[in-house]
């Protein structure tokens, strides 16, 4: 039996955020939030006192055999451009990127992808994992956590890691630190690194592969084994640290995709769940239908998400924030019948499935199949879709290319583009 708290969440005066946040959320005296605190950091810290910080921790691991120096995980979006771009023309590291195959890839993330490697002439390692066993742990993560997506959070978390440990690259760099970024977790100053247990926790929603393994699933040993993080031994043999650059650099992920589109012909393309054009055009799923498992668990989506960040930046204000999140957040996914092609299951089957985790404090069964939301945008006064203000010039996104809408379908393996 579940039990709903009485207490009802706070939301943040600032931004869009409520107390019921998954990576734990707190409010001050003045009922802003901490995740808006420490982003005013960016405003106050020193940023070249910072940059100078950087370069003195990244010195030793410069080869001198003429060597990688660095592994830095990429994707076809997100902010692996600029990532790159900052450790090879910004601190002059040669970097060898790694990146783990999803199979829910788009045109667009491939071609985004080998753009990427050509532009800036560096080497990349892929870790394709057998589809049979991703496949199966998909399934029993849907079925035990309610996560479609566990297996490609979980490799593109620990295959660095092991990289880094396998061919003796100590350093990984990444970008922004999530918990830092969204809810205040750390400040910039604490300049917190990539642990086992922020990915567990956080990143794998507190299940490790061997997590998944048990008597009542058909997942076995040979299906799990290569999403496991390496051991403190190994860790401590191969001196592995794994730093953020927001941490170093004032974080602006607009900012930073507008850069490098003019500067490397990044592409971008628009989603029917959210404003933001930049972030995740290389997956059929992630701003799709794991985005709408988000808003059944949480009572949010990834449009709130966007939209306390571009406040925080001062590009929208609270009352232009929530209308685009009551716009976008109940979209339909586009591309939920790919995903139920992939793994064989029907659009009923999967829909039941996914109801098993709503969330009770967000939404109500009014009868068998129909729901009422309750989440967090409900409970806000004003800004309703059909009085939307005006979104300001500073707050738009540019779409380069459409999404593929005709004869869809995942690009599994990607040969990348001449």
């Amino acid at each position: 039996m579940s039990f709903v708290s009485a207490v009802a969440p706070q939301a943040c005066k600032r931004c869009l955020y409520t107390t019921d946040h998954p990576l734990g959320l707190t409010l001050d005296a003045e009922g802003i939030c901490s995740g808006c605190r420490i982003h005013e950091e960016k405003d106050t810290l020193d940023w070249e006192l910072r940059w100078r910080r950087l370069e003195e921790l990244v010195q030793p691991h410069r080869s001198r055999a003429g060597n990688y120096d660095c592994i830095v995980p990429v994707s076809g979006a997100n902010d692996s451009y600029f990532i790159v771009h900052t450790v090879k023309e910004r601190l002059g590291l040669n970097p060898l990127l790694v990146t783990y195959n999803k199979y829910f890839n788009t045109p667009l993330g491939i071609r985004n992808l080998a753009n990427l490697r050509i532009r800036f002439n560096c080497d990349i390692l892929v870790q394709n994992v057998n589809p049979v066993s991703v496949r199966a742990i998909t399934r029993a993560s849907l079925r035990q956590f309610g996560s479609i997506y566990w297996p490609c959070i979980a490799g593109q978390t620990v295959f660095p890691v092991q990289t880094a440990v396998r061919y003796r690259i100590p350093l990984i760099v990444w970008g922004a630190h999530q918990g830092l970024e969204q809810v205040g977790m750390f400040s910039h100053e604490h300049e917190v690194q990539m642990t086992r247990r922020y990915r567990k926790d956080h990143d794998l929603m507190g299940h490790e592969a061997d997590d998944l393994l048990g008597i009542f699933d058909t997942l076995r040993e040979d299906h799990i084994w290569q999403y496991r993080y390496p051991d403190d031994q190994e860790l401590h043999a191969a001196g592995v640290t794994g730093i953020y650059l927001g941490n170093y650099v004032r974080w602006d992920p607009k900012a930073q995709h507008e850069q490098m589109m003019k500067l490397y012909d990044y592409r971008t393309a628009s989603s029917s769940r959210t404003f933001d054009c930049y972030d995740h055009v290389d997956c059929y799923n992630f701003i799709d239908l794991h985005d709408q498992i988000k808003l059944y668990k949480h009572g949010y989506s990834k449009v709130t998400d966007h939209a306390c960040r571009e406040i925080r930046h001062g590009r929208l204000t609270r009352v232009q924030g929530l209308a685009l999140v009551r716009k976008y957040e109940h979209a339909s996914p586009r591309f939920a019948g790919l995903f139920q092609e992939w793994l064989g299951v029907t659009a009923s089957s999967l829909q039941f499935l996914l109801d098993q985790h709503r969330n009770p404090r967000c939404w109500d069964a009014a009868e068998p199949g129909q729901w009422v939301f309750r989440g967090a945008s409900t409970r806000e006064p004003g800004a309703e879709t059909d009085a939307a203000p005006a979104i300001p010039a500073r707050a738009h996104f540019q779409a380069t290319d459409p999404w593929p809408t005709d004869n869809a379908k995942y690009i599994v393996i990607g040969k990348g583009y001449p």
